[in-house]
């Protein structure tokens, strides 16, 4: 992948890079939260970086500013993001760290298969829904968690394993679909 200037510093690869900057910012004050004031302010940081995420695509695609750099800094940015927000909560609900660790299992496996596929010439093409309506629900659920820090135990744990549940579907979803990939391992990719 050739990256130049112009694309590093396009407008939505650099809302990416906000977004990875904010998630520091989002960990101090989380971490060090003492009141409801401070669970908002962490609960705002979340929010702007959710509305730079949808802006970002929105506006690389308006203004025809799509790089392969972006799409691989705007996912990156996603999983940064997610993972610190859903450490930051294993200080608070102990299911989390069930959820974190999932997390880590699926994405381990798709960067894998996701590497193992690109030394055979093969890559997904995007997100599949499933895997957008993963992220979606596991970003509510983050961002719930951080917003009513008061939220009944019961009410978190359900959330979380509702959450570990679609992460499970998401990830079963994908193992046919690397599967058909890896049998096109030895036919020759069709020009487009």
């Amino acid at each position: 992948m050739k990256i130049n200037r112009k694309e590093l510093l396009s407008i939505p690869n650099c809302m990416g890079y906000f977004r990875i900057l904010l998630i520091p910012l989002f960990c101090i004050i989380y971490i060090r939260a003492d009141s409801i004031i401070d669970y908002y302010a962490a609960a705002g940081i979340v929010i702007i970086s959710a509305v730079t995420d949808l802006l970002d695509g929105k506006i690389a695609r308006k203004f025809n500013m799509i790089t392969e750099f972006g799409k691989v800094i705007d996912p990156v940015a996603d999983k940064l993001t997610h993972g610190a927000i859903a450490l930051c909560l294993i200080l608070r609900y102990r299911y989390m760290k069930y959820l974190v660790l999932v997390m880590l299992l699926k994405e381990a496996f798709m960067v894998i298969m996701g590497v193992i596929n690109l030394k055979h010439g093969r890559r997904l093409d995007g997100a599949k829904m499933y895997g957008k309506v993963c992220t979606t629900t596991l970003f509510i659920v983050l961002a719930a968690l951080v917003l009513f820090p008061e939220i009944p135990e019961i009410t978190a744990n359900v959330l979380i394993v509702f959450e570990i549940i679609m992460m499970l579907v998401t990830w079963a979803l994908y193992i046919p679909v690397f599967h058909r990939m890896k049998q096109t391992w030895e036919k020759p990719v069709k020009e487009q």
